[in-house]
């Protein structure tokens, strides 16, 4: 790969991600550390990044939403076998709330063969997927759309979640860290998000490895508040360590 369309692809899961970490990318790329920091070095000149310390985030800063496309198809095997634990977790019958984001959309996927289940989510692309089910009762809440991540936010959207008592909450997560907990990019969905967890019996956060160890602007939730957290199984052994038993590790399988 040359040095050019390394560095697109370094920026297109800055853009999908939020955060690229260089030891990731360099394991991931198959090049070593230093050429993995020069091309950083060379994207923050541009001024295409911000450099931090082992990694790099979007200039524009914590308030920059990342556009549905770009986030889809970044890390999908990891997706893909985290919704499927997540999804093994679900009864026939049960309830389950569904925060809007590509990992959350896996987990409506890996759902669509459950009986009888009720699902609530904010989430227009899950909404219109979840609709197809042959078996289900489907509850999507109100409020104004931010239309890049096809999510509705706001008062009305909280409220609607404040009327329902669900068995699960499925939320993604922009970083997970162990005493920063979970964090989000965006502050316009940390109400929504909080009143998924409150109306849900049990919340499970979904978030592939490169969410860890990272902080966010706006706090979602601590540690404590969250049932389980779903990753896969690139996260190193040093990191799962950090969140003790609530850490659930999904093998990822090449498809």
């Amino acid at each position: 790969m040359s040095a050019t369309a390394r560095r697109r692809e370094i920026f297109q899961r800055l853009l999908a991600d939020g955060y690229v970490d260089a030891k990731t990318l360099a394991a991931d790329l198959g090049v070593d550390a230093s050429t993995i920091r020069r091309d950083l070095d060379a994207l923050a000149r541009d001024g295409k990044v911000q450099r931090t310390h082992g990694g790099a985030k979007p200039v524009d800063g914590a308030g920059h939403e990342i556009p549905y496309a770009l986030k889809k198809d970044v890390r999908r095997g990891e997706k893909t076998a985290i919704a499927e634990a997540a999804a093994a977790m679900v009864a026939d019958g049960d309830s389950v709330v569904l925060d809007s984001g590509s990992t959350t959309y896996e987990v409506a996927v890996a759902l669509r063969n459950k009986e009888s289940l009720t699902v609530l989510t904010n989430d227009l692309r899950i909404a219109k997927y979840v609709a197809s089910f042959p078996d289900v009762r489907l509850l999507v809440s109100g409020g104004e759309l931010l239309g890049s991540v096809y999510t509705l936010i706001g008062e009305h959207a909280a409220q609607f979640l404040s009327h329902y008592s669900a068995d699960w909450a499925f939320l993604g997560a922009d970083a997970v860290h162990p005493t920063a907990g979970i964090t989000n990019t965006n502050t316009l969905e940390v109400p929504v998000k909080r009143a998924m967890i409150a109306a849900a019996a049990r919340t499970v956060v979904v978030a592939d490895h490169s969410k860890f160890g990272q902080r966010a602007l706006a706090r979602v939730a601590a540690l404590d508040e969250v049932t389980s957290i779903v990753t896969d199984s690139g996260l190193d052994e040093d990191q799962r360590a950090l969140y003790g038993d609530r850490l659930v590790v999904a093998e990822t399988v090449s498809r």
